[in-house]
């Protein structure tokens, strides 16, 4: 419902001048009241009163304000906006404080451009590659979260994930050629050493990821990382576009492609964005050296995301070798958003 300024902010200005705050009124033009309020302390208020009904109390202040005070502040006004309007309020809700210009920055998107909180405390590695800006948070849920280029990639919590992008326990990989692009966390290599395939190549462009990952990633990679080549694995560090290449050239297959390099754009402009021309070379380079009773898999994208997902079903459709494909929802701790994967293999 409406709400009429006159009568609501009156009331409130007596709570804002007993807390020394000083007002200025500004200009709105018709569109409601608005106002700040200045302390000496530095706190600052801002107050907004909506035509159509909706009134906002925004409080600015230091790290070493007065909380109690604050908080006593907030229920004055949150209990005077009742009083005023006679209870006739849909809802009225706190929401928690954002901090601003922490030494560790704990706000991280989601994939569909939600806003999350994390409870990280401490960045335990940073570095820039040739490659992108790399960073690993410590967080009391999640164990140790690597993010690349301020994308959540992976948690230690999130076994899900990898277990995921691997099959879900469905596929035996004993014996078995397995080609592993991206994943550079090592979570996947991991899972896969201990069914003892023949061999497992990883293909990784950026050793500062490893570099970090073998430091603060235990959890997740074990101690695969600590050498590029084991018992039945080995670790290239380059592009993987010109081996796969390469790989097509020699006739070389793998009975598992794993494609760990990237989620799927969130844009809905393949023709024009280059981030999807890669994936549709990823794609089409995968298939062509995958063993013909072979199986691809891939992450997607958040579930929310379904323009975008649908596009790269459509990209699934037009492969120079065809293919038939099936999905799967996961929900991945760290992500906090179900997460969708991809099975494909050659018709």
């Amino acid at each position: 419902q409406k709400v009429d300024s006159a009568s609501v902010v009156p009331g409130l200005l007596s709570i804002f001048h007993e807390q020394e705050l000083t007002e200025t009124i500004h200009d709105t033009n018709g569109h409601g009241y608005l106002a700040t309020f200045v302390g000496k302390n530095g706190r600052l208020v801002v107050l907004r009163v909506h035509s159509h009904g909706l009134v906002t109390i925004d409080l600015q202040c230091h790290e070493d304000d007065n909380i109690a005070q604050l908080d006593n502040l907030l229920n004055a006004l949150e209990n005077k906006l009742k009083v005023l309007l006679n209870g006739n309020i849909t809802r009225i809700k706190r929401l928690p404080a954002l901090v601003r210009g922490a030494k560790v920055d704990r706000y991280w998107p989601t994939a569909d451009g939600r806003l999350v909180e994390y409870d990280v405390d401490e960045v335990v590695y940073e570095e820039d590659s040739a490659y992108q800006n790399i960073k690993i948070l410590h967080s009391q849920q999640y164990g140790n979260i690597l993010v690349l280029d301020g994308d959540v990639n992976l948690a230690e919590s999130d076994l899900a994930y990898t277990q995921a992008i691997t099959g879900n326990g469905r596929e035996n990989y004993a014996g078995k050629e397995v080609l592993i692009l991206g994943g550079g966390d090592g979570g996947i290599l991991a899972e896969l050493v201990k069914q003892k395939p023949k061999m497992v190549t990883m293909v990784e462009i950026d050793q500062k990821v490893i570099d970090g990952c073998k430091m603060y990633m235990r959890r997740t990679c074990g101690n695969t990382l600590d050498t590029l080549r084991g018992d039945c694995y080995q670790i290239l560090i380059e592009d993987c576009v010109p081996l796969l290449k390469k790989y097509v050239q020699e006739g070389r297959t793998f009975d598992y492609v794993i494609n760990d390099l990237t989620a799927i754009p969130i844009s809905t402009a393949p023709e024009e964005d280059s981030m999807w021309e890669f994936l549709r070379l990823i794609l089409d380079l995968s298939v062509r050296v995958l063993h013909p009773k072979g199986k691809y898999f891939t992450q997607g994208n958040s579930v929310n995301l379904k323009e975008a997902l649908s596009l790269y079903e459509e990209q699934l459709g037009k492969l120079s070798c065809p293919v038939d494909f099936q999905k799967e929802v996961v929900c991945v701790p760290s992500y906090l958003e179900q997460w969708v994967f991809y099975t494909a293999w050659k018709k």
